[in-house]
């Protein structure tokens, strides 16, 4: 996925079980973030970040979507634990995140591994990729400041 690319009509299901479509937020702008694994530092760091700004994310006019390949029930334990304002996405059969060119190799302790890039995606009231904040330039501490200030 890249920036002026149409995002998929479905997104996936949300830790309800419900499915998420993007007509869903026709008309407002869409973070859609994606994490490698719920309750992990970086990502509890990126979460809560998200939640403490999330007002300020909301009167700018973006919604926030959160993905990862964790399961529904493993999304509503972090959602719970963290007080999570918004929508995390289930992408257990890992549809999404290599929709969005996301899942990729990484290494660690100098072993090689699948796993999810942190990526966030800007979408456009349209529906469009507007802008992405790529692994390398995401700020967990302060990223909701990365979106709101691009």
């Amino acid at each position: 996925m890249n920036v002026g690319d149409k995002a998929p009509e479905v997104l996936g299901i949300n830790e309800k079980g419900e499915e998420i479509r993007l007509a869903n937020y026709k008309g407002k702008k869409l973070v859609i973030y994606f994490y490698p694994k719920d309750n992990t530092s970086g990502c509890t760091t990126q979460a809560c970040n998200l939640r403490d700004n999330y007002s300020e994310l909301r009167k700018a006019g973006y919604e926030v979507l959160g993905v990862s390949v964790d399961d529904e029930k493993s999304h509503q334990k972090f959602i719970d634990k963290n007080n999570l304002p918004f929508t995390l996405i289930a992408d257990t059969n890992k549809e999404l995140v290599e929709q969005f060119g996301v899942w990729a190799e990484k290494k660690m302790y100098g072993r090689s591994y699948m796993g999810t890039l942190r990526t966030t995606f800007i979408i456009n009231e349209e529906g469009i990729v507007e802008r992405i904040i790529s692994s390398k330039e995401v700020k967990t501490k302060e990223h909701a400041e990365q979106i709101i200030n691009q």
